[in-house]
């Protein structure tokens, strides 16, 4: 007799909220300092450092959809389809997040240091990060098949990776940089090492702990059949017909070429422009802030107006913020801040919808095509993450070196001239304004699934999900 399952819950949504605790314990130390450790620290050009994260990504084009792709065709265990993976991959996904920041190398030929980071982001990135986080985010929708579950999941992943976020953004500027003789912040390679380390331990504990937390309820059986017919290349052909999958890949490139263009000129703006290297820490506090508001009236809106509708008026918010901010060019760097929480609230209310909506994706995709592709719409989309998060990176990286960024005389802790200052102010404030105002008219214009199509989508799947439950016991 099959064990019957325990009704979703608290323990559920406190289990997936642990899964992206863990995903960012890695992730937003990467974005936050990997390209200021290689540059500052190990003596990397900016222009360079941003290359390789680009030329990552393009392995993701096949690790990522090959990994959805098995979770697809693997049959479910005792623990379910997806589970089992965090399990496997907790431990070498923390492992070579710890491998990229060896500030020991710092000594070492230029060539070894490119290879070494090269090797270790591919190694974290693109093979164990993927091996975890497209069986992760695909858990979602077998967690529960309720859309009101299926919001507070997305909710609470969204909590999570911002604990992780203050952990991370607050106590890594407090103790990676130190001042120097001449007034200035520098980072500190042993420091951001044994940072690294601890949150690498940290991770592994998240994982554990929504592994043991989540339950998998929704177990739909693998029909060998329609995967044998439906190929990689057909899958892919579906996909590029798919408005809504095209469109909030697109979308979601671009939201994460502003938030992390923020993120990453965090690293500059604040130890460079302002020379206050703390007040990064402050910012992230106040980030959360704005998160946490966004939270609280995330679910009412989505109630009352859909997901999409909320998320088209807070993203134009936020790209309205970040021009005003370009053009009053606070001296302050507090009133600076002020204007960071003002923007994150508004990217805020998009970030707890985020993930509920690569599910009604999910949805959608089983309605047009006839077969539920959750590992493969998810790797489609989690590939369209990171090309965004390389995007950001390779930009932030090219307009660094574009305006004169010196990493050499950042190693040698040497300040930049004025210009380059204006120059990172621009960078922080321009591109997060271009790519929020972008996310906004894209899902007005071009996403298909608002609040209405979302609702008439539900209704169908059940009736057929019915249907083909019924069909089963007139078989039987």
């Amino acid at each position: 007799m099959e064990k019957k399952l325990r009704p979703f819950g608290f323990r559920d949504k406190l289990g997936y909220l642990f899964g992206d605790f863990g995903n960012d314990f890695t992730f937003i130390l990467s974005t936050m300092i990997l390209s200021k450790f290689y540059t500052d620290v190990m003596g990397v050009e900016a222009a360079v450092v941003g290359t390789i994260m680009m030329l990552a990504r393009f392995v993701d084009a096949v690790t990522d959809v090959t990994m959805g792709r098995i979770c697809d065709r693997s049959k479910g265990t005792k623990a379910g389809k997806f589970k089992p993976w965090i399990l496997r991959m907790c431990g070498p996904v923390a492992i070579a997040s710890f491998l990229m920041y060896q500030s020991s190398l710092a000594g070492a030929e230029m060539w070894l240091k490119i290879l070494w980071l090269f090797v270790t982001y591919l190694l974290w990135g693109s093979v164990f990060y993927t091996s975890i986080n497209i069986p992760y985010g695909s858990m979602a929708s077998a967690i529960s098949n309720d859309p009101g579950d299926r919001q507070s999941l997305s909710t609470f992943r969204t909590m999570g990776g911002m604990l992780a976020g203050m952990v991370v953004g607050i106590g890594l500027p407090l103790f990676a940089y130190e001042t120097n003789a001449a007034g200035l912040d520098v980072l500190v390679g042993e420091k951001v090492t044994l940072v690294a380390g601890i949150f690498s331990v940290l991770a592994i504990v998240c994982y554990l702990l929504c592994y043991r937390l989540v339950t998998e309820r929704v177990r739909p059986e693998v029909e060998p059949d329609a995967f044998q017919n439906n190929s990689v290349g057909r899958m892919l052909g579906n996909a590029f017909k798919n408005r809504a999958l095209i469109s909030i890949i697109v979308a979601s490139v671009v939201m994460l070429l502003a938030q992390l263009t923020m993120q990453n000129m965090a690293s500059y703006i604040y130890p460079d422009y302002y020379n206050n290297a703390d007040a990064a820490s402050i910012s992230t506090a106040m980030m959360m802030v704005g998160m946490i508001a966004a939270a609280v009236v995330a679910k009412p809106l989505v109630k009352k107006f859909g997901k999409a509708e909320i998320s088209v008026v807070s993203n134009l918010f936020a790209g309205i913020v970040c021009v005003v901010l370009f053009l009053v060019r606070p001296s302050n760097v507090w009133v600076y801040i002020a204007f960071q929480a003002l923007g994150w609230l508004g990217l805020g209310v998009f970030s707890m919808v985020n993930w509920a909506l690569i599910t009604d994706v999910i949805d959608y995709s089983e309605l047009k095509n006839g077969i539920r592709e959750d590992g493969s719409v998810y790797a489609l989309y989690s590939f369209a993450r990171k090309l965004g998060q390389a995007l950001a990176a390779g930009l932030s990286g090219w307009l660094l070196t574009g305006i004169g960024y010196d990493s050499q005389a950042a190693a040698n802790q040497i300040g930049q001239t004025d210009a380059v200052k204006e120059g990172i102010f621009n960078i922080s404030t321009l591109v997060p304004a271009a790519g929020f105002i972008a996310l906004g008219l894209v899902l007005w214009f071009w996403y298909p699934l608002h609040k209405k199509q979302v609702d008439a989508n539900v209704e169908a799947l059940a009736a057929k999900h019915a249907a083909a439950g019924s069909a089963e016991e007139a078989a039987e």
